[in-house]
């Protein structure tokens, strides 16, 4: 209150104005209220009952603490604490500061118009009116400066709650926490639950400015291991999220949607296809090689196993037959396309089909043919 403080040093009411200033706080502090219940219409209904009962007497005690500053008696730090604790409790009611202003405006004119129809009568010279206006401004101005830093630091501190709660959020969804748990942690964030979640996968760095352009209830971490981050986005349009993650990113692994409650699986699919290959941007579109690679030591004991017949022949020659059967495999058997994609001739292809229905006797078997197309369904396998 250092500004007030100056002022009143140059203010000293005689104890004859202070007491007939006093013996009006109660009608000013009611006049202060109902003229902000009737101007600022977010108080409208705030100030009734028992909470206006409440403000009116906090109003009546900020005017006697500055009845005491004015008296030279106080200093008024016990009003700038109050009106401190003030804007920190207008945020917990859901009150903007724009609105509190607003009350200090209206309650600054109504309580100079009441001290200074007091004051006058009780003897206050004219020549010192205009200091305490000034003083009474001053006053007025300190409080609100007060009440907007409460204001201001609550709002901080609830932000960081907030997101202390979101990524506490996050790390369950990732975690495959139960539906329970997952349903109290979105409560205590203040999250509402979307129908499905789209794990994406990207360097730490970029994770912040592309969750700044998708849907705000979008959960981001950036602090994984190996300096990745992770975006759970809510229903998204796969086709439209691709497009804007290709516009800011390179790197971005975007996973299935899954039921929000199973974004762990969304997660889970984009960190292998991570791991597979640097390449990989949607796992949609890489399926097979994500199931082929679900259990790398099964897929290699199938491949042994099944394309054990071919071992017993020459290096180069068993090569060649097991690009063959592949492309005979995709192309199911036929001739023409195989040929073409192997870029020999078609009695090549017959050539070499007839030396491996000699290694494989059962190669028109059912399971020999499941066999053999997942041990050569990938290339380099």
């Amino acid at each position: 209150m250092s500004h007030a403080i100056r002022r009143a040093s140059e203010l000293a009411l005689n104890d004859t104005t202070v007491t007939a200033l006093r013996a009006e706080l109660k009608t000013t502090a009611d006049e202060v209220v109902q003229a902000i219940m009737d101007e600022v219409p977010s108080y409208a209904n705030a100030l009734s009952g028992r909470m206006g009962a409440t403000i009116r007497r906090a109003v009546r005690t900020a005017l006697g603490h500055y009845l005491d500053l004015a008296s030279g008696n106080a200093t008024g730090g016990d009003a700038g604490d109050a009106a401190y604790e003030l804007g920190r409790g207008e945020v917990r009611d859901g009150r903007s500061m724009d609105a509190l202003l607003s009350a200090y405006r209206v309650g600054a004119r109504v309580a100079w118009r009441c001290l200074a129809a007091g004051a006058v009568p009780a003897g206050l010279p004219a020549a010192e009116v205009a200091k305490f206006a000034e003083l009474t401004f001053a006053y007025i101005d300190e409080l609100s400066a007060a009440s907007a830093a409460g204001h201001a630091d609550e709002l901080a501190a609830r932000g960081r709650a907030h997101e202390r709660h979101l990524e506490h959020l996050a790390r369950d969804l990732l975690a495959g926490a139960s539906p329970d748990v997952l349903l109290a942690s979105a409560q205590r964030a203040g999250w509402h639950p979307p129908v499905s979640l789209t794990a994406v996968l990207l360097p730490a760095a970029q994770a912040r400015p592309a969750y700044r352009a998708l849907d705000p209830s979008t959960l981001v971490l950036d602090d994984l291991p190996d300096s990745t981050g992770v975006l759970l986005v809510p229903d998204a349009d796969r086709a439209h999220l691709l497009r804007q993650l290709s516009d800011r990113t390179a790197a971005a692994v975007v996973g299935p949607a899954r039921p929000w409650t199973r974004a762990s699986a969304s997660y889970a699919r984009a960190a292998r296809a991570r791991s597979l290959s640097a390449d990989i941007r949607d796992t949609e579109d890489h399926l097979p090689e994500l199931v082929l690679s679900a259990d790398g030591e099964a897929l290699a004991d199938l491949r042994a196993r099944a394309l054990a017949p071919l071992r017993t022949l020459p290096v180069a020659t068993a090569r060649r037959l097991e690009e063959t059967l592949r492309a005979w495999l995709l192309y199911q058997g036929r001739r023409e396309e195989v040929a073409a994609a192997l870029f020999v001739h078609p009695q090549t292809v017959r050539y070499r089909m007839s030396q491996l229905r000699e290694v494989f006797p059962d190669l028109a078997s059912p399971h020999r043919v499941l066999e053999l197309t997942l041990a050569v369904g990938l290339r380099n396998s």
